[in-house]
């Protein structure tokens, strides 16, 4: 049994390049998300969106003690710092960095695409009610951009330095289709919210998001920012690659589960028993 899920394995990705770089990251990049992800379930939140103040330590200290003041941002700046930097890495390594197969330019493209949407989404999309402290933005920032930058490398490493061969079944296909389909249906679902909260006097306002998936689930932009991932994934074939996308996938079904939680705390009689958090009729 073990030999057989090995081989599949095998199958599936490149051979982990000997790399203790590449490794550790990989390491990293999946118990870091995934303990956000659990500490999201567990109440601790990260602090932008709607748990900006969430858990902030200053609400509870003491009136008289000196706090200690935290540099904010406004919602637009702090996501645009938390994009930027991998999108300028991402499209960097598209421009200048050398591409010997297809599978390497597949992936810098698609890494460009998704960071450019991000920030298009911020200009002139998403609605912001609220700031974001340095704090927050800051470790989002690097988690993006050392995670656009191993992936990169990671690829050229195996692809074009080590010279591995690809592997026997070839994803980059399937990978293009679940990237469109990720990236043109988280989209499609922040246009949603952004109507919700379009007319004046309405920007600071929550509702129960509807149309589209959020029929079904309360963060159908999560499941296709998962799908997207899958499909940079899926073009890549690499063990970092699929590390990250692992971890990405449990933070944000904690940050779902928070967020459904978040909602039937607010909207105690409304909320639909029905509404799943993630993945419609399971979770």
């Amino acid at each position: 049994m073990v030999m057989s899920s090995m081989s599949i394995i095998s199958a599936l990705i490149f051979p982990p390049p000997p790399s203790i770089f590449m490794t550790a990251m990989s390491v990293i990049s999946f118990t870091s998300l995934a303990n956000a992800g659990i500490s999201e379930i567990r109440g601790k939140h990260m602090q932008y969106s709607k748990f900006r103040n969430f858990n902030n330590p200053q609400n509870f200290a003491p009136k008289l003690e000196k706090q200690q003041e935290v540099v904010t941002l406004s919602g637009r700046a702090g996501m645009l710092v938390a994009y930027t930097p991998a999108f300028v890495a991402a499209f960097t390594s598209l421009l200048f960095f050398p591409h010997q197969d297809v599978r390497s330019l597949l992936l810098s493209s698609a890494l460009t695409l998704h960071f450019l949407k991000r920030i298009l989404e911020v200009q002139f999309i998403h609605k912001y009610s609220g700031g974001m402290g340095v704090d927050t933005a800051i470790p989002i920032c690097l988690s993006y951009l050392l995670s656009t930058g191993s992936m990169i490398y990671g690829q050229h490493l195996s692809s074009q330095v080590l010279g591995f061969p690809e592997p026997a079944i070839d994803l980059k296909s399937a990978g293009i289709v679940l990237f469109v389909i990720g990236i043109s249906g988280n989209l499609y679902h922040h246009y949603l919210l952004s109507k919700m909260r379009s007319k004046p006097g309405e920007e600071k306002e929550y509702k129960i998001p509807n149309g589209g998936l959020f029929e079904l689930v309360i963060c159908p932009h999560y499941l296709f920012e998962i799908t997207t991932f899958l499909g940079v994934s899926f073009i890549s074939q690499t063990l970092y690659a699929f590390s990250f996308t692992a971890g990405t996938a449990l933070y944000l079904a904690g940050r779902s589960y928070a967020t459904r939680n978040w909602y039937r705390s607010k909207f105690k009689d409304h909320f639909p028993n029905t509404l799943k958090a993630l993945i419609p009729y399971v979770f």
